[in-house]
């Protein structure tokens, strides 16, 4: 009997396992070639995990623990590592996975989609797994990405088994964040319609897909308010955008990827090759699905207001390129590679993560400036920030206080638990962290509040807007009337 040409060696097993490794090792460095994970709210994760702890151990009175089931897994994985090796060690490990899950998820769907594995775009999908979604720290729907592309990829080409073990992955994925669910049906479902239509009728799915997408937007501002991005009109959110973070001069890095992405993709259909038969089998779906992205990103509002939630919904255009920046790695990889793509994808990489490297190596210096000014203080005083990361910056930064405060100070401006979206809540009047405050306060009434405050409270500022030096001083009783008016 024949061997089966399908059928894999022991040989190639052992060389996958030895390549997984590998780029597994890899693409974690930039987690550990720095003292601190300078990764947005990632820093506010680890701070509220702590404040967890303080509250099941009785010793953060006026803070409750809320019982919610989206938007919380990479919250639990910071709790449960950190119970048991600490939370500094949490951060690394919880990271670690995030970044896995997302970055395997991502090479699974393309691998089952175009039937190939996609080593020539390791290097791109690493930059697409440290952009803007993972500097921001959008953990919970970083993960929950993840997770929808390796259902993704089960149901592509899976075997009935292993796509009834994929589905144990959607509670996980609810956990992480409601928005991964989204994506795992819309995409599903214009995958399902796509195969089922003929390629010359696409073009209508494409026309209702756009259809649908205006007639969201209108129910949205009908029934919510919301805001939208002056930049969403220029296309610029369109999965290029996630290189752009700390600094405009990843601009260059947008306009390099773009040019490598039309480069080859003309160079792929190029000669006529699109008209071959088959040709649109591997690309046509990819292709249609970054449009049905590249609309939504500028059709659908930047910030929704919920009546739920103290805070909005925001971010949600640019939140959607990072599933357009897979989807434009997945058409690369549907085109045959050449060598002069992997020199190509490996460069626009080194290129990034050497800005990645020194930006946040600026950060990790000013870190430790926050972490000497908390360490002055009395233990458990109250701390603010006014730390605005500029105009220029992408990525938000104020978020380094709540981490210095850990074990140290509270990090009173805190904004997690007055939204309401996180699982530690606030009373109105409690010492730790700013709650939502009533609108009707009296004299009296503030008065109790900011004794309840137990001054002093400090603040954490530029010492001037020219420099990165940090500051710290004590507010005054008006400030601190405005800030339990939530005027601050």
């Amino acid at each position: 009997m024949a061997a089966n040409p399908e059928a894999a060696s022991p040989a190639s097993v052992g060389n996958g396992a030895v390549r997984f490794a590998g780029v597994s090792a890899a693409l974690l460095i930039p987690l550990f070639w720095h003292r601190r994970i300078e990764a947005g709210d990632v820093a506010s994760h680890l701070y509220n995990a702590w404040l967890v702890q303080l509250i099941q151990q009785g010793k953060a009175p006026g803070l409750w623990i809320a019982r919610q089931w989206n938007n919380v897994l990479f919250d639990w994985l910071l709790s449960w590592f950190g119970s048991a090796f600490g939370l500094y060690a949490a951060e690394r490990i919880a990271v670690s996975l995030a970044v896995l899950t997302f970055f395997w998820g991502s090479f699974a769907l393309i691998s089952a989609a175009t039937r190939r594995q996609p080593w020539t775009l390791a290097p791109l999908l690493a930059v697409v797994a440290y952009g803007w979604t993972f500097e921001m720290g959008f953990m919970n729907y970083y993960i929950s990405l993840g997770l929808c592309f390796f259902v993704l990829a089960a149901f592509w080409r899976g075997g009935n088994v292993l796509r009834l073990i994929s589905i144990a992955l959607l509670p996980l994925i609810w956990l992480a964040h409601p928005l991964g669910v989204v994506c795992l049906a819309g995409i599903t479902a214009y995958a399902l319609l796509a195969r089922a239509v003929p390629v010359g009728y696409r073009r209508y799915l494409l026309l209702a897909a756009g259809i649908f997408l205006l007639i969201v937007r209108v129910e949205l501002a009908r029934h919510y308010e919301v805001k939208y991005s002056a930049l969403a009109r220029y296309l610029f959110y369109n999965g290029a955008d996630q290189f752009v973070l700390f600094s405009w001069s990843y601009a260059w890095l947008y306009v390099c990827f773009g040019i490598v992405c039309l480069v080859v993709l003309g160079d792929d259909a190029g000669q006529g090759r699109w008209r071959a038969l088959g040709f649109w089998e591997l690309r046509a779906v990819p292709l249609q699905l970054y449009a049905v992205a590249l609309v939504a990103s500028v059709v659908l509002p930047l910030i929704i207001y919920l009546p739920q939630y103290n805070d909005p919904l925001s971010y949600l255009n640019p939140r959607i390129t990072s599933v357009s920046a897979v989807l434009l790695c997945w058409a690369l990889a549907a085109a045959k590679p050449k060598r002069w793509h992997a020199a190509a994808y490996a460069a626009i990489a080194v290129v990034f993560f050497a800005f990645l490297y020194a930006d946040t190596g600026k950060l990790n210096g000013m870190e430790e400036q926050v972490e000497r000014l908390a360490a002055a203080l009395p233990p458990g005083h109250r701390v603010v920030e006014d730390i605005d990361s500029g105009q220029e910056f992408r990525v938000v930064f104020e978020h380094i206080v709540d981490r210095a405060c850990i074990g140290r100070c509270f990090s009173y401006s805190n904004y997690e638990p007055s939204t309401g979206q996180f699982r530690v809540r606030a009373n109105a009047g409690n010492s730790i962290v700013t709650a939502d405050t009533p609108d009707d306060l009296d004299d009296e009434s503030e008065a109790a509040l900011v004794k309840a405050l137990d001054p002093p409270v400090y603040e954490i500022v530029w010492c001037d807007q020219a420099s990165t030096k940090f500051c710290m001083r004590e507010l005054s009783a008006d400030e601190l009337k405005d800030l339990v008016e939530g005027n601050f």
